[in-house]
């Protein structure tokens, strides 16, 4: 029998509005810290460096995502296990997912440091990265990734505590560690002088110690995700199954970030100032794409602990709450973006080209910024069921292909800002199109196959 806590939620029990909210809201206030954090990075740097600085630290943004999240994509795997295993009652399942997914997440992020130290460089030239920022813009990288162990085991150790229904302690230790970062970074660029430097060893130093806060949680947890060192070990039915439900998700995620790669390279044509501009709306921005990534992360989490207990009828209830909250959120916060937008880039600099730029990006972001929250959150849903592959491939169709032939098209043709930005909306549609016929697929095979189970239990 697994133990509950205080903060630990009941997912396949009750009513699951207020649970999923209640999930989510932690998970929104921690993306929200992160991006805030982030956000006080690119500040510092462009208030006291300029906004060559600012564009230097922007232009590292998509590379970063394309080597990272392919690994990072693994942490999914770890949510969809640990949660089946919670939700089915296994403690002794639970034990080796956890140890399993920690050792993955130090290999992982060892390799991720050693691929970004070595091909930074070639990969910003390749970018086509403005010759005045692309020294900075690799000063920035090669510090930032000696951070990557630790910025994996945070995300694996988080990714475990969220699949137990603890979203809190995550938030927690991301505040904690955020907050030595803005001092880190006031302090080595005002009082040191340093530029993009200062800030890559502020991110770094707190990345180190939101993953030691989160091991200790674990350390000390008296559940069944308890981390033990000695048991640190690699168990190969655990790997195989995080690997399953792991490889197309970070599949997915590498893809996408290829293509957002291919993206910055056509921002970087126009310049350092757009550069600097679009850096600073998509930090605005991921205000909401943070938000509903929530949504995403309590999609996941819910659907694999009913499915773990059995109770699949109770995830056609998910689905409904989790596209209401994307709604939503588009509604209401997309609207105070357009509407503040000036004064919150007026925080990254003080440029009035790059605010307008800006501007420009944000109107065709936000306006159909639902069609995002759609492609993110069903992903969650299908492979809380243990559908991995097809979410992949309809980012891959979807999104990834569609943009490289938007941009070798149409941006071709009629070369502008407009154009360049318009394919976010237009992929993200047929994506989350693709992404919710993948939904219905999964749940058309996991009804009939809790049909076969129940002929052949015998009555009684």
């Amino acid at each position: 029998m697994i133990v509950s806590r205080h903060h630990d939620i009941d997912m396949c029990n009750g009513p699951l509005f207020g649970k999923i909210l209640m999930f989510a809201l932690p998970i929104m206030a921690m993306n929200i810290l992160q991006l805030l954090f982030n956000a006080a990075d690119m500040i510092v740097v462009g208030q006291f460096s300029g906004k060559e600085a600012l564009a230097a630290v922007g232009a590292t943004g998509a590379l970063i995502n394309l080597l990272v999240n392919t690994f990072m994509g693994l942490s999914v795997g770890t949510s969809v296990i640990v949660a089946r295993d919670y939700g089915a009652g296994r403690p002794e399942e639970v034990s080796r997912s956890v140890h399993t997914s920690i050792a993955v997440s130090v290999i992982g992020g060892v390799v991720v440091m050693f691929v970004g130290l070595a091909f930074c460089g070639p990969m910003l030239t390749w970018m086509g990265t403005p010759e005045d920022i692309i020294d900075l813009s690799v000063l920035y990288m090669r510090i930032y990734f000696l951070g990557m162990p630790a910025n994996m085991v945070y995300n694996f150790a988080a990714a475990i505590l969220r699949s137990v229904g603890d979203s809190r302690h995550p938030t927690y230790y991301l505040f904690i560690s955020g907050v030595v970062n803005v001092f880190l970074n006031l302090f080595f660029i005002v009082v040191l002088g340093m530029s993009v430097d200062g800030v890559a060893w502020a991110t770094v130093t707190s990345q180190y110690l939101s993953a030691a806060l989160t091991l200790v949680c674990l350390y000390r947890s008296s559940l069944s995700i308890r981390f033990i060192p000695r048991k640190l070990c690699i168990d190969r039915k655990k790997l195989e199954a995080l690997l399953k439900m792991g490889i197309p998700a970070g599949m997915q995620s590498a893809l996408f970030s290829i293509s957002n790669t291919l993206i910055q390279s056509a921002v970087n044509s126009f310049g350092s100032t757009m550069v600097a501009a679009s850096s600073a709306a998509s930090n605005v921005e991921g205000l909401a794409g943070t938000t509903m990534n929530a949504y995403y992360n309590a999609a996941i989490t819910f659907t694999g602990q009913n499915m773990g207990a059995k109770k699949y009828e109770r995830i056609d209830t998910i689905a409904k709450i989790c596209t209401a909250l994307v709604f939503a959120t588009w509604i209401v916060l997309c609207g105070a973006i357009l509407l503040f937008g000036r004064p919150l880039l007026s925080l990254y600099t003080t440029d009035p080209e790059v605010i307008e730029l800006g501007m420009e990006r944000m109107y065709i972001m936000m306006a159909a910024f639902f069609t995002c929250g759609i492609m993110n959150v069903f992903p969650g849903l299908t492979r809380g069921m243990g559908y991995s592959v097809l979410p992949m491939l309809c980012t891959l169709i979807g999104a990834c292909l569609l943009r490289i032939v938007w941009l070798n098209t149409f941006f071709t043709w009629y070369r502008s800002i407009f154009m360049l930005f318009i394919c976010y909306p237009i992929t993200w549609s047929l994506a989350g199109i693709g992404q919710v016929a993948s939904f219905f697929y999964a749940r058309h095979r996991i009804r009939k196959r809790a049909a076969l189970e129940a002929e052949a239990t015998p009555p009684g």
